[in-house]
């Protein structure tokens, strides 16, 4: 970690052991090992969610912003905050760490996908706590290489679009997303979250999508119901009315007033059409 890239990403603005604390782990040398608790308990205890997008009112992704979002209101968020997040904590715990931003499931999407990569004992892996399904901990971005959770099979293989050269990270054979390794800069970030945050045809203005890892399994809550999957078991999905919508969604750990959560039925209702 560079002085510049600190300032850059601002990363004293995440008061991590406030971070730490939320997650239950202890500060401790870089290793595979911590990286590891860091990831899970991370994707365990912040929900994915876009409840600060829906109302058209997004705070912003500055970290500071996220910080007090994720960490202290308890909101959750999505990729562009969890993984400034997750990098900002990294960087001050001491490890080498690169921001990336890659493309959703098509060639053709946009670059509004930010994961982390991170150096450590001559291996390049890749972390993604910013994406609602994804992998709980980090596996390695050499192609071929796979981490296998509850059943799934993550795998990272080489791809290219007319010849830049990216890395896919795909689930049982699908892809999930793509991702180069060209510098990112905050600018980038805000960039990409404008889009995300604003675009008409974006999919977090459209779809409540709030989701996180639990210990009975991963939990998946949109304005129609909720989809359980568990390891080993069939995936289950039940419709649900609007107030246990919004009811689970804070059962997931997304903080809302009653106010707000009176307000987030009343655009949950409106999505549902």
């Amino acid at each position: 970690m560079t002085d510049t890239t600190a300032q850059e990403w601002q990363i004293d603005a995440v008061d991590v052991p406030a971070y730490l604390a939320a997650l239950g782990v202890e500060p401790a040398p870089p290793s595979l090992e911590l990286l590891e608790r860091l990831h899970r308990a991370h994707v365990s205890t912040f929900p994915f969610s876009n409840v600060e997008v829906l109302p058209g009112e997004h705070p912003g992704v500055e970290p500071a912003t996220v910080f007090d979002q994720i960490v202290v209101r308890r909101r959750g968020g999505y990729c562009f905050e969890h993984s400034q997040l997750f990098a900002a904590a990294l960087q001050t715990l001491g490890f080498s760490v690169r921001r990336a931003l890659g493309r959703v499931r098509s060639l053709q999407s946009a670059r509004t996908h930010m994961t982390v990569l991170v150096d450590l004992d001559g291996v390049r892996y890749l972390c993604d706590p910013g994406f609602g399904f994804s992998i709980t901990g980090p596996v390695a971005l050499d192609d071929g290489a796979r981490r296998v959770e509850g059943g799934r099979t993550f795998s990272v293989g080489r791809a290219s679009d007319e010849g830049w050269p990216l890395w896919s990270l795909s689930r049982d054979g699908e892809m999930e997303h793509v991702l180069d390794e060209s510098t990112v800069h905050p600018a980038d970030v805000r960039m990409g979250h404008l889009m995300t945050s604003t675009g008409a045809d974006s999919v977090f203005r459209h779809h409540l999508m709030v989701m996180r890892h639990t210990p009975q399994g991963h939990v998946t809550v949109t304005e129609d119901g909720v989809t359980v999957r568990r390891p080993g078991e069939r995936t289950l999905h039940e419709d649900l009315g609007v107030d246990r919508v919004v009811s689970l969604a804070r059962e997931l750990d997304v903080r809302v007033s009653d106010a707000e959560a009176e307000e987030l039925a009343r655009i949950v209702a409106g999505l549902r059409g």
